[in-house]
């Protein structure tokens, strides 16, 4: 890996935004800076894995830009980022990793970061029963639009089911964590948007499309809600699919395309 790294050209950290891996299939996100602080925005980057910067990679991968919103909508995450780099790996055990990323194309670089890999998610793992959190609707916010949700404008197509609601019905749902106002990262993204246009996308297919806000009472000085609480998020936002037996199908951590997440959908909920 030493020898990659030195041959690199630029050499600058990688901006992970994605932390909660578990042994198996890992999905990580990525933007690579450069010194100008400006994020590389090339359409491939070559990934390789190493247990450390004197191991041989074991893996060799390429990510592949996404998009950060949906299409002539929705805004850029903070910082104006509108694209991150996006990889699928396997890694077999717990550990430490070591992580390189060279955009392939123009101006050598190559960005260093690392993987803590857990022998268990701290999010709910693929394959669990969702937590049947009551969550907050239209109907039992009064209409009241400022306690549900911080989304301009108000995303009242999101506010008509509650995660408790849809699984007691036995209906296939997608639920956001994520608070429009407050996410500030580079990488978070507007998730918010992403997820109202892939449910546009499913209408009259049965699949409901749920968000839910992170902060109590959208402030973000009294701390994460208890429904973020009950599904021990470490970070956010986040994307949940489950089905109608109430077992998680899939679980998107950061910032999630909208052609991601349709093709997600579409082979894990109809």
């Amino acid at each position: 890996m030493k020898a990659l790294w030195h041959a690199s050209g630029e050499s600058v950290g990688l901006v992970s935004g994605t932390s909660d891996y578990a042994a198996g299939p890992v999905r990580i996100s990525f933007l690579v800076v450069g010194r100008d602080a400006h994020p590389v925005f090339r359409p491939r980057a070559f990934l390789v894995v190493a247990r450390g910067l004197g191991a041989k990679p074991f893996l060799h991968t390429v990510a592949r830009l996404e998009p950060v919103g949906p299409p002539g909508a929705g805004e850029a995450a903070a910082g104006d980022v509108t694209r991150i780099y996006v990889a699928r790996l396997r890694i077999a055990k717990p550990g430490r990793y070591l992580v390189l990323a060279r955009p392939s194309g123009g101006k050598r670089i190559g960005a260093l970061g690392y993987l803590a890999v857990k022998a268990k998610s701290a999010s709910p793992s693929v394959g669990a029963r969702a937590f049947p959190s009551h969550t907050p609707t239209l109907a039992s916010a009064h209409g009241n639009l400022a306690r549900l949700t911080t989304s301009t404008p108000p995303d009242r197509d999101l506010l008509r089911y509650s995660v408790a609601q849809s699984i007691a019905a036995h209906r296939p749902f997608v639920v956001v964590f994520a608070t429009p106002k407050f996410c500030t990262s580079r990488t978070c993204g507007p998730v918010v948007d992403v997820v109202r246009a892939v449910g546009r996308r499913f209408l009259g297919r049965g699949i409901r499309f749920i968000h839910v806000e992170i902060y109590k009472n959208n402030d973000p000085t009294l701390g994460r809600n208890q429904w973020v609480k009950e599904w021990h998020l470490p970070t956010e936002p986040w994307t949940f699919l489950v089905g109608a037996d109430g077992r998680i199908k899939a679980k998107f951590e950061g910032s999630v395309s909208v052609a991601e997440l349709t093709a997600a959908v579409r082979s894990r909920l109809t």
